[in-house]
């Protein structure tokens, strides 16, 4: 095999086809979950592995969950060893064995061709419920794992073929919601979409040839990310960033810090320095933590390099356990993904110095809440993570403005993300407002995306109303002369007109029918100076609204006639000579 003749055409429509395999298993899963966070928010990520759990390709549409998957398909390996049959199918959410979340599970289908282990096709969705003690598995009072959820480590519910029924009751009668397990179903439908699709290259091309060509692209892949980490200059760089209020102490906060090592062609992230783990939920797994700091990377480098085995492995992570990145067992660690954002700060603000043309300003953070109750209109329960508004702008970046309410985390789908009707039909809630909110995104000579304002009237009574995230203390911060995003905000307005603000961390009980649920999510960073910005695109932000006419004067140095909306020059001129505020 090692002898066998390279055909690189054939290496080039390998990579691709495994793409198109992956991208095939998403529109199944999609197709027929019934979920909104899967169906319409897409969180959820499909993915094939070689026989030792390597990745060959995925389609990310939550990247903080696609690297998430092939250590547990090594930990599956390890864990069955000789037990892995034609046929079997795994479930794991396990965080202290490489799952990233409890919410996120996932199913793994080991693939034979001539009866040989060649392959593993996985997927990994976000769960509407699993278990715990509040239904919808947030719970910000958690202090140990068993009050978040149920823990699936390595499972079999399907062996040789045959469902092993004992083991899927036991599995669900520990979840509320029924639509889990047809989630699930449609989980298994997607890996068996990746095994046909792998064993159709295997019936094509033979094992010794895809054995041989797949090492070629791992190879010739590492060699490009090896190229792209030469870009950078040679030296250790240091960041750091805040994580606010652990949902137990008022006040508290936290250091993410950062050492990064770039030495030729490899990095190192080192999070030695980072602080301890907190005493609730606001804590991050090791394959939470460093799919954050992968994606984080990949926002630098060189968009077309092949996400596979060889991408990853000029890349080292240290997360010492019983940080608060790497929390140790039996720790709550529910939150830990949206930890992402925060790492990403660290990241960025280390490597900034070095490569600023690749760095963007910071992105606004998530705030999201998650209503849960009973559906008067069915007598059923319901679960909501109100996505349509969890999430501002992302930061800009040089030569390119924030992308507007980038929606789930990481640009996943913006101010589409979960359709209107979809949403009152799916809860009893009747949605009053979802726009964009002026002036929320960061000035700058490209400014930072927009933010989002969201208002609905819960539909329930005894809804109760789940709150995490973060942005409430410090705003998206703006990079090279750029102005900071906004502040995120969540308000409750009750029936008797009564306002409560809910912190970053909160489980508010009992909350009426009527009242009205008000959320702002804030703008990203803006980048370079905003006097800098082309006074034409000032006047095309007012007219389309991004920009108030005040704004634009106060912070860009443009003066707009509102009645003519056309530009004052001379008014624009005299102030964009003074500098802009």
């Amino acid at each position: 095999m090692a002898s066998q003749t390279i055909d690189k055409v054939l290496v080039s429509i390998l990579r691709r086809r495994f793409k198109a395999i992956t991208d095939e298993m998403s529109i199944a899963l999609e197709k027929t979950t019934r979920s909104p966070i899967l169906c319409e928010a897409k969180d959820f990520v499909t993915g094939l592995y070689d026989a030792r759990g390597r990745m060959l390709e995925q389609t990310e549409n939550l990247p903080i969950l696609a690297f998430s998957l092939a250590p547990v398909c090594k930990y599956i390996i390890d864990y069955f060893g000789d037990e892995i049959y034609p046929g079997d199918v795994f479930f794991h959410n396990d965080v202290f064995s490489m799952g990233n979340q409890n919410n996120d599970v996932a199913v793994f289908k080991p693939i034979f061709f001539q009866d040989v282990l060649v392959g593993w096709s996985a997927c990994k969705g976000h769960q509407a419920d699993i278990g715990g003690a509040v239904q919808g598995g947030y719970n910000p009072n958690a202090t140990e794992v068993w009050q978040e959820a149920l823990r699936i480590p390595p499972i079999k519910v399907y062996e040789r073929g045959k469902l092993r029924k004992d083991v899927w009751d036991l599995i669900f009668a520990n979840i509320r919601l029924p639509i889990v397990a047809e989630d699930m179903k449609a989980e298994i439908g997607s890996c068996v979409v990746g095994e046909r699709g792998l064993l159709g290259i295997m019936e094509r091309y033979g094992i010794d040839t895809f054995e041989s060509h797949k090492e070629y692209l791992f190879a010739a892949t590492e060699k490009m990310m090896r190229a792209e980490i030469g870009t950078i200059p040679e030296g250790v760089y240091q960041g750091e960033s805040t994580v606010f209020y652990d949902g137990k102490n008022p006040g508290s906060t936290y250091q993410i810090r950062v050492s990064i090592t770039v030495k030729k062609d490899s990095i190192i992230f080192d999070y030695t320095a980072t602080d301890p783990q907190t005493p609730g939920f606001v804590n991050g797994t090791f394959t939470s933590s460093a799919s954050a700091t992968i994606l984080t990377f990949l926002q630098m480098v060189n968009p077309d390099i092949p996400h596979n085995d060889g991408m990853i492995r000029p890349i080292d992570i240290v997360i010492p356990e019983g940080t608060i990145l790497n929390a140790r067992y039996p720790a709550a660690t529910t939150y830990g993904n949206h930890l992402c954002p925060n790492n990403a700060d660290a990241i960025m603000r280390a490597l900034g110095p070095a490569i600023p043309d690749r760095v963007t300003a910071e992105w606004g953070e998530l705030l999201c809440a998650l209503t849960t109750g009973v559906d008067p209109r069915k007598n059923e329960p319901y679960v909501d993570i109100g996505f349509m508004g969890l999430k501002g702008g992302s930061g800009a970046i040089k030569g390119c403005d924030g992308y507007d309410h980038i929606g789930m985390i990481d640009a996943s789908g913006g101010i589409l993300d979960q359709d209107y009707e979809m949403f009152e039909q799916q809860t009893p809630h009747l949605l009053l407002e979802h726009e964009y909110w002026c002036d929320s995104a960061g000035a700058g000579e490209w400014r930072g995306g927009l933010g989002v304002q969201t208002r609905f009237v819960i539909g329930s009574d005894h809804t109760r109303v789940v709150t995490f995230g973060d942005g409430d203390v410090e705003p998206a911060f703006g990079v090279h002369g750029g102005k900071p995003g906004t502040l995120n905000v969540i308000k409750l307005i009750y029936p008797d007109g009564r306002e409560y603000r809910t912190t970053t961390k909160d489980l508010v009980e009992e909350v009426p029918k009527g009242t009205v649920f008000f959320q702002q999510a804030g703008g990203g960073g803006g980048y370079g100076d905003p006097c800098r910005r082309p006074a034409e695109k000032v006047l095309k932000d007012v007219r389309n609204g991004v920009v108030s006419p005040e704004q634009a004067e106060k912070l860009y140095g443009v003066v707009v006639d509102v009645e003519k909306m056309e530009i004052n020059q001379p008014e624009t001129e005299k102030l964009r000579a003074g500098g802009c505020d």
